[in-house]
């Protein structure tokens, strides 16, 4: 018996443990082709799209047909605080199209302003991260709504993505957002592993605003990893690079809960399973088809 509608929930998985966006030298040598036969082979139907992906949706539609894959949403850094919100609306509705071009219905959206997550020597832990003042809260939640309601106009779920090093990292940040914006428009792409690296408890999280959930990354945390991250002062991308993230079920994170607690409120779209490590230590293919099977065990899906 399966916990979700598999007509309701999709699976996909993320480029990052192929190559690494924020880290190009991370699984450099693995090709676009390569990466999405493998997500193909390993048991998914869907993913996110990478630095390695072709720019033009038509054949990136073609290669993800042949492989009976589809994408399922993309990762999009707003400047709302930093940016004219003309010029951040118009690159929004640009990637929207783009992602309706081929098939997509969802966009994760990070603010990257004074974000510390691609600083390499910057340490994650420590008082580096911005914190928002109440006129920039105020800035950051209208410019969202203004650019949630554009993506339901389109068709699509704007779904935040709270992120380590970033103006929306901790879980009262995250409710400070959820409060001042639109529930119509602003959903929350609910990530376990990004909580559970900010101290947070992602089952909490998840109870408090289950009905906001538009898209779920499932990330595990390996916490003897993480426990090193702030008295040697590692960077967001050194922990990553250390292996802080893996797949569900390699980690500590309780994703029976999780999957409890997403099937009874009747979530539906997508189960992602994103966890960037170095490919070099944790080979790709291998972490995939280990992400598919304990999704199977654990969900039935």
């Amino acid at each position: 018996m399966s916990m979700f509608d598999s007509n309701k929930v999709c699976l996909g998985i993320a480029p990052i443990g192929w190559c690494n966006d924020d880290m190009p030298e991370l699984g450099a040598e693995n090709t676009f082709r390569q990466i999405v036969s493998e997500m193909a082979l390993a048991g998914f139907t869907g993913c996110e799209i990478g630095n390695k992906y072709p720019s033009d949706p038509v054949e990136l539609k073609r290669e993800l047909d042949l492989r009976g894959m589809r994408i399922a949403s993309r990762w999009f850094s707003s400047f709302i605080l930093t940016e004219p919100i003309e010029k951040v609306e118009a690159d929004f509705t640009k990637e929207l199209e783009f992602l309706a071009a081929v098939g997509a219905n969802r966009i994760n959206v990070s603010e990257q302003s004074y974000s510390i997550q691609g600083q390499k020597d910057t340490p994650v832990l420590a008082d580096k991260k911005h914190i928002m003042n109440e006129s920039e809260w105020e800035r950051f939640c209208t410019g969202l709504n203004r650019l949630g309601k554009i993506a339901t106009e389109k068709g699509f779920k704007l779904c935040y993505h709270h992120h380590m090093g970033t103006v929306v990292q901790t879980a009262a940040e995250t409710d400070k957002m959820l409060a001042n914006t639109d529930k119509d428009h602003v959903y929350l792409c609910y990530d376990t592993g990004h909580f559970t690296f900010a101290g947070e408890d992602p089952l909490t999280v998840l109870k408090k605003y289950v009905a906001r959930v538009g898209h779920v990354h499932l990330k595990d945390m390996r916490a003897d990893v993480v426990k090193r991250v702030k008295p040697e002062g590692w960077s967001f991308l050194k922990a990553v690079r250390e292996g802080a993230f893996t797949v569900p079920g390699d980690g500590c994170v309780d994703f029976d809960s999780v999957f409890k607690l997403l099937s009874e409120a009747h979530y539906e779209g997508w189960l992602l399973v994103e966890a960037e490590q170095d490919p070099a230590k944790a080979n790709p293919l291998e972490y995939a088809i280990k992400a598919r099977k304990y999704i199977k065990e654990h969900t039935g899906i």
